[in-house]
């Protein structure tokens, strides 16, 4: 097994707190349930053939014209008005920077670890949460799905990310909280690791490169 040079790490979930407490938080004010959500997007998706959430990750929508869409869907499918302005707001609003894991990380890259964020996100929200922590201290490289065109699980993001650090995907640790995206960064040959706790996380991480 090669030794471990470098770590890609997700941004929402991991380097902050769950995103399903923003997501209850966001939703509170227009009293939308995850259930109604998954119903308009399911709808969506059928209607325009492609799911409007991968096209918003991928820079291919807007967030103005996503979130306009996502409200007339919900006012159709409740037969009431669904305004969700300010929904981005409201996210960041509740979302809270994961202090010990970005504590530590910064401990691996003085270690001489090299470090990258490979995160789904909306283009629109690039400064919001890069001013959750100071990411260009800690992180070389950061790959942004809405500014590359490309989305986890694909292949593409992971081979990016894997280019602009300059490392193999054998000496390289994947750490995300969603085990499909896990999956995809191990079928290029990377280590991963699926976040459910920072203590956890932390173990694993020391035990995959070697200190164990």
């Amino acid at each position: 097994m090669s030794r471990i040079e470098a770590l890609i790490s997700d941004f929402g979930g991991v380097l902050t707190s769950p995103l399903t407490d923003s997501f209850v938080g966001a939703l509170e004010t227009s009293e939308v349930s995850f259930e109604e959500l998954g119903k308009a997007m399911a709808a969506i998706t059928e209607r325009e053939r492609s799911n409007p959430l991968f096209e918003l990750e991928t820079g291919r929508l807007s967030e103005a014209a996503f979130f306009e869409m996502l409200s007339s869907e919900l006012s159709a499918l409740r037969g009431s008005t669904v305004d969700l302005d300010g929904f981005g707001e409201r996210w960041f609003g509740r979302l809270q920077a994961n202090e010990p894991l970005i504590a530590y990380m910064r401990e691996l890259r003085d270690r001489g670890y090299r470090l990258a964020i490979c995160t789904n996100n909306i283009r629109e929200w690039e400064s919001r949460w890069r001013a959750m922590f100071p990411v260009e201290e800690i992180f070389e490289v950061v790959v942004d799905s809405a500014f590359v065109g490309s989305r986890k699980p694909e292949r593409r993001i992971y081979e990016i990310t894997l280019e602009r650090l300059g490392t193999r995907a054998e000496s390289t640790l994947f750490i995300d909280d969603v085990d499909v995206n896990c999956e995809a960064a191990r079928e290029l040959g990377m280590t991963a690791i699926q976040f459910r706790g920072t203590d956890q996380a932390i173990r694993e991480i020391e035990a995959a490169l070697g200190r164990e």
